[in-house]
């Protein structure tokens, strides 16, 4: 246990990063095609301008919940969410217009691009992350969180 992050688990942040990687070396040296899930989202939505096979992104975005689920079977996690129905689909709009506006997505950038060196990803990624922090700021200064 860290002293600053009493529920931090470090062993599983570093096999889940690990196995993320592997998911997306798999895609980029199997496939060609980089591991961006607001990518693979507009491609199984017919969104995308290439038309590549949507079955590999519908395999790639039902595997995430279904692996999610499988890993909750196994080990049960006790999940606390304070925010409403609409305030959640609210955020999912507003993540997707993101991801649009800014060609892409944590995976696609930050995973994805960053391990590529790309300039593009390095960029967005620290928009994001600045905004992140900034609106994480924002919110503790606000009220008890």
């Amino acid at each position: 246990m860290l002293a600053n992050f009493p529920h931090a688990a470090p062993i599983e942040g570093l096999v889940g990063g690990l196995m993320i990687g592997t998911a997306a070396a798999i895609m980029l040296l199997g496939l060609g095609r980089i591991a961006g899930i607001s990518g693979l989202m507009a491609q199984l939505l017919g969104m995308s301008g290439t038309p590549r096979a949507r079955h590999v992104a519908a395999m790639f975005i039902i595997g995430l919940p279904v692996g999610a689920a499988l890993m909750a079977l196994g080990a049960p996690v006790a999940l606390e969410m304070s925010a409403t129905p609409a305030m959640m689909v609210a955020g999912g709009l507003l993540v997707g217009f993101g991801t649009r506006l800014g060609s892409g997505c944590t995976s696609g950038h930050g995973v994805c691009g960053l391990s590529r060196l790309s300039a593009r990803s390095f960029v967005a990624t620290g928009l994001f992350m600045g905004a992140a922090f900034v609106t994480v700021a924002m919110l503790r200064a606000a009220g008890p969180f």
